[in-house]
């Protein structure tokens, strides 16, 4: 059996969360969808916005994602924001449940893409940041790019 490459097509990114949080680690979970939420995804018709994870019963699901009815799906459709379920090994699971319950942690996804003809999401434990935190972040974001396009003159 030969070994394909990993094939990841990113369908939404998620810039904000960036923005507003520390990364401190990165998960890929699978997501339980329908047939035409699939398609949808196909067409890149996903928002990632103001979504986060949540865990209950053990389970962890994605809340406010939203995924537009696909076109030619009439019936078939489901609802934009409902919850899904996401899929991660059990150790992780319970991994996340400490470290959200203990340190005030939050899970947001920051990408949604296909590896493999199968939907992913990268997931992210995050810690919110301060508004000087948020200014900081900025200012070394307009350094660099100074810098680079001081460098671009001289070349």
């Amino acid at each position: 059996m030969e070994k394909s490459d990993d094939k990841i097509k990113v369908i939404a990114a998620n810039r904000k969360a960036l923005h507003e949080y520390f990364v401190l680690e990165t998960y890929e979970a699978g997501l339980v969808l329908k047939g035409t939420e699939v398609k949808s995804l196909r067409e890149g018709t996903v928002n990632l916005k103001d979504s986060y994870a949540s865990i209950k019963d053990g389970e962890l699901w994605l809340n406010k994602m939203h995924i537009s009815p696909y076109e030619k799906g009439n019936r078939y459709n489901v609802e934009p924001e409902r919850i899904r379920k996401l899929l991660l090994h059990k150790r992780e699971i319970f991994r996340l449940i400490g470290k959200v319950q203990e340190k005030g942690l939050t899970l947001v996804p920051l990408k949604i893409y296909f590896k493999d003809g199968v939907a992913k999401l990268e997931l992210a434990l995050v810690k919110g940041k301060k508004l000087y935190d948020k200014r900081k972040t900025i200012k070394e974001k307009e350094a660099k790019r100074e810098i680079s396009r001081q460098m671009k003159k001289r070349n």
